[in-house]
């Protein structure tokens, strides 16, 4: 039997049958740490269906596919078709579509697996340059996505799972967890890649929140939010009075949700923005 494909050895064996390097411009670094894609694929509650984005040569797509009732893997890198069908062909429930994860309509894919399986979570070793457009895509999207579980740069998932206050907490905070109960589960070292990135991973899991907002107000939500947290260092009044134009209605929507016009938008929770936008809508 073969060893598995986020070993060292396989990765190595894979790499040098298809003259493969990886490429900067889709951000690939290769996982070659068994037990880090276990872990991952262990937490992702994969048991019905699961969405993998940029699954690589296999090797978290493996792991996947031993929990999964199904696995469908999107790849932009048309060079890995070939290997991928070469590395997984063990596994009847694994489904490899080439396409760029961001141009897919992800509401109908979710839609069709649900139907099918049951249940969808996603799981990725996403690459660091389309980490935030890809998990905002999945948070607007994806209301039927109950767990997501990815490893990201370490510092970014300091910042999703950031609290009140805390320096890193921002809009990617905010957001994600006014959607989600957020996670950081744990640190995955540079070494774990081939080739080694300059910094080092973590895995984060997002747990759906059962109340969803519907579009209009997530939208609404996110913009308030990226309005109150452009320029930190401003009082949350100021911030909001540049986006409502209004200083009276600022003064006014700012009290009738108790929230103090002196503070900084990094001291309000998520359910504090929500009770403002509530009271912004009317």
């Amino acid at each position: 039997m073969n060893k598995p494909i986020a070993s060292v050895a396989r990765t190595r064996e894979i790499l040098k049958t298809y003259d493969l390097r990886a490429r900067k411009g889709y951000g690939q670094n290769f996982l070659v740490d068994v037990s880090v894609v276990a872990r991952c694929a262990e937490a992702a509650h994969a048991e019905q269906a699961v969405i993998e984005i940029g699954p690589g040569i296999g090797a978290l797509t493996e792991q996947l596919a031993l929990r999964s009732a199904h696995v469908r893997a999107y790849e932009v890198d048309e060079r890995l078709l070939l290997v991928l069908r070469d590395t997984l062909q063990d596994y009847t429930n694994v489904e490899i579509i080439l396409q760029d994860f961001l141009t897919c309509d992800i509401a109908a894919s979710v839609r069709e697996l649900k139907e099918t399986y049951g249940g969808v979570s996603v799981a990725a070793n996403l690459p660091y340059y389309i980490t935030t457009p890809v998990l905002f895509s999945l948070f607007a999207q994806g209301r039927d996505i109950e767990w997501i579980t990815v490893m990201v740069q370490k510092e970014v998932a300091d910042r999703f799972a950031a609290p009140v206050n805390a320096p890193d907490y921002g809009t990617l905070s905010v957001e994600s967890q006014y959607l989600y109960e957020v996670e950081r589960l744990f640190n995955v070292p540079r070494t774990a890649f081939n080739p080694a990135p300059k910094v080092d991973s973590a895995i984060v899991r997002f747990h759906r929140r059962p109340e969803t907002p519907q579009d209009e107000e997530l939208t609404d939500y996110f913009d308030l939010v990226k309005a109150c947290f452009k320029q930190r260092r401003k009082t949350i009044y100021n911030n909001l009075k540049e986006y409502l134009q209004d200083a009276q209605q600022t003064e006014q929507v700012l009290q009738r949700a108790g929230i103090d016009p002196g503070q900084r938008a990094q001291e309000c929770s998520p359910g504090q923005f929500a009770v403002l936008l509530k009271e912004i809508r009317g």
